[in-house]
Parts: C-alpha cells; sequence; structure tokens
C-alpha cells in the first residue's frame, strides 16, 4: 500500500513536473509573442510619430516658404509703385522742362519773325516813300 501510494506521488510529481514544463513552455511562447507583439505595436507608433514629425515639419516649412513668397511679393510691389512715382515725377519734370524749351524757342523764333517783319515793313515803306519821290 504504502509502495503503491510512493508511485502514486512520484507519478503525480511527475504528470506535476511535466505539467509544470508544459505550462513553462507556453508561457514562455505566450511571452514571446506578447513581446513580439509590442515590438511591433512600438515600431508602428514609433513610425507614426516619425510621419507625423515629418508632416509637421513640411507642413512649417510651407508656411514659412509661403511668408516668405509673400514679404517678397510685397517688397517687390512697393518697389515697383516707388519706381512708378519715381518715372511719374521724371516724365513730368522732363515734360515741364521740355514745355519750357519749346516756349522759349517759340518765343525766339516770334521775335525773329517780328524783327523780320518789321525790317521787311521797313523796306516796303522805304520803297513805298521812294516810289512816291519817283511819282
Amino acid at each position: 500500500h504504502e509502495r503503491e501510494h510512493d508511485r502514486e506521488i512520484s507519478e503525480l510529481a511527475a504528470r506535476h513536473s511535466e505539467e509544470m514544463e508544459k505550462l513553462r513552455a507556453e508561457l514562455k511562447e505566450e511571452q514571446r509573442h506578447l513581446l513580439d507583439e509590442l515590438q511591433q505595436q512600438m515600431a508602428a507608433t514609433h513610425r507614426a510619430e516619425q510621419e507625423q514629425a515629418q508632416l509637421q515639419s513640411q507642413t512649417l516649412h510651407s508656411l514659412e516658404l509661403e511668408a516668405l513668397r509673400l514679404t517678397l511679393n510685397n517688397m517687390h510691389t512697393s518697389q515697383l509703385e516707388l519706381t512708378q512715382s519715381n518715372l511719374r515725377k521724371e516724365k513730368e519734370t522732363a515734360l515741364v522742362e521740355l514745355r519750357e524749351m519749346l516756349n522759349d524757342k517759340r518765343a525766339q523764333e516770334v521775335a525773329i519773325l517780328q524783327s523780320r517783319h518789321q525790317l521787311e515793313w521797313e523796306r516796303i515803306k522805304e520803297q513805298c516813300l521812294k516810289e512816291k519821290e519817283d511819282l
């Protein structure tokens, strides 16, 4: 009876050891599986964070470029307006100078024509007087 009891205890101990080994193996497999899954999740999260950071960086870069483009466009517009204003002033000044020059030239030509007219008038008057005397 005692031997039977010892044999049963040995069998139970052996079964217990086998089951414990089997449970340990299953537990290790499950741990390995969970660890792999966790590593995959962490890698996916890391990739997503990197993509998000890259997207934010690109968006920020795009916004900075747009701000620079707008600033440059505003500066260019201001420069064009200033250049236009300067050209308008130069044109007005040139027109005033040209008008003055033309008025002076016209006055000179009028004076010359009046002088010629006066001389011609005097000559005709003298000729008229001469012809009168001759008559």
